[in-house]
């Protein structure tokens, strides 16, 4: 059996270590392994391909702001891309996340379907089944038989200068999807393979379920000083103390306000414009994924604020590190955490959040979390059940 996956980015970011540590798998497996990739620096590893390069990517996303269109242009690697196609003639095609300006994925559908090969999707956002936007949020015109019109919030998913052409997109993602047949819909969390299951693009197809795994050697409860002082862990990509951001740092900040006595540590890129209280570390992107893991095996909980996630990495490394969540729902966080060392509140909801806060650092932590945890979240099992998919398909 040949797989070949295509993602984005390869060996960084959440997708990108998902496809690397998958291809590793593979390999050790005696299972042939290609991955082709879009952007990022070159791999120099065996059968890593990179596809496109960065001029050409930000070409096609200027390009991709005059036209409205999102996921089309990238004629020159995508024909790149699907030379390497023709050229190992794989298995299975495992598409991963595939946005970034790299490839045509229109072009790219209509090729895998007319050519018949077997091939995996696997959603870590939402806008292969809305056509458009990662997060849809509180918007369901998606479902609608004919699709998406009048996005009221176009310019910001789309990043268009000029005009909404999310039906267009809508439409276009649409017709590569009929009658594409040899096809199984991986969801990341149950949250968001009912979600493709309403969605008039997806709905038809085969759908399972195989949660994002993670590197148990790495994320497991590290020994570390006591102290006095309880201590909130919050980790983000990208921290905003601006009300509206998705990830909602601005609570975070609000939180810390009503708590002094509580040791705030925020890890991430940061762009904050409010006073931060004198309980805030700001520790900035750490980039070591040991350090992280110190970090949430020191504290006594971790605080996600998220407005919406598909699964919810912060979640799984939190627990496998012993150390409980709490936060907001999120949509998919709350189904994928362990529900004995969780607790979620509504969304924006300030008070709810504090007392749940305040109630989880009443307790002690529990040491069975991360044995749990890595029974759920492990490398191992995911790459095993994506195994047991592509067999499935051949």
């Amino acid at each position: 059996m040949k797989v070949l996956q295509i993602n984005c980015v390869y060996g960084n970011g959440s997708t990108g270590k998902i496809t690397a540590v998958l291809h590793h798998k593979l390999l050790d497996n005696g299972i042939d392994s290609i991955v082709c990739y879009g952007r990022g620096s070159t791999s120099n590893e065996d059968s890593v391909y990179k596809t496109s390069n960065e001029i050409i990517a930000k070409y096609n996303h200027m390009l991709s702001k005059i036209t409205g269109i999102m996921y089309g242009g990238c004629s020159i690697s995508t024909k790149k891309l699907i030379y390497y196609i023709d050229k190992e003639k794989p298995d299975i095609v495992h598409l991963q996340c595939i946005n970034g300006y790299f490839v045509n994925i229109y072009r790219l559908l209509d090729y895998l379907k007319k050519n018949n090969i077997p091939t995996v999707l696997t959603l870590h956002a939402e806008f292969m089944f809305t056509g458009g936007c990662g997060h849809s949020l509180e918007c369901e015109k998606w479902k609608a038989i004919n699709g998406c019109e009048s996005c009221p919030r176009w310019k910001q998913e789309t990043g268009a200068i000029f005009k909404d052409e999310t039906r267009k997109m809508w439409k276009y993602m649409y017709g590569s999807f009929q009658n594409f047949e040899n096809l199984t819909v991986v969801s990341v969390s149950p949250w968001l393979m009912s979600r493709a299951k309403e969605s008039t693009i997806l709905k038809d197809k085969k759908h399972c379920v195989i949660y994002n795994g993670l590197d148990t050697s790495v994320f497991h409860p590290y020994v570390h000083e006591i102290n006095n002082q309880q201590v909130i862990f919050h980790a983000s990509p990208y921290f905003n103390d601006d009300s509206d951001h998705i990830k909602g740092g601005y609570y975070v900040l609000e939180l810390a306000k009503r708590m002094p006595e509580v040791q705030f540590i925020v890890a991430g890129s940061y762009s904050v414009k409010r006073t931060i209280p004198q309980n805030v570390q700001m520790l900035g992107r750490v980039t070591n994924q040991e350090d992280l893991a110190r970090y949430y095996s020191a504290a006594n909980l971790t605080l996600l604020t998220s407005k919406r996630e598909t699964f919810s990495m912060i979640c799984a490394e939190s627990l496998c590190c012993g150390t409980p969540i709490v936060g907001f729902k999120a949509g998919a966080p709350e189904q994928i955490s362990i529900a004995d060392y969780s607790e979620f509140v509504d969304y924006g909801d300030l008070d709810a959040l504090e007392f749940a806060v305040r109630k989880r650092l009443s307790r002690k932590k529990d040491a069975c979390i991360a044995d749990k945890a890595k029974a759920m979240y492990a490398n191992d099992k995911m790459s095993q059940q994506y195994i047991d998919v592509y067999k499935s398909m051949i």
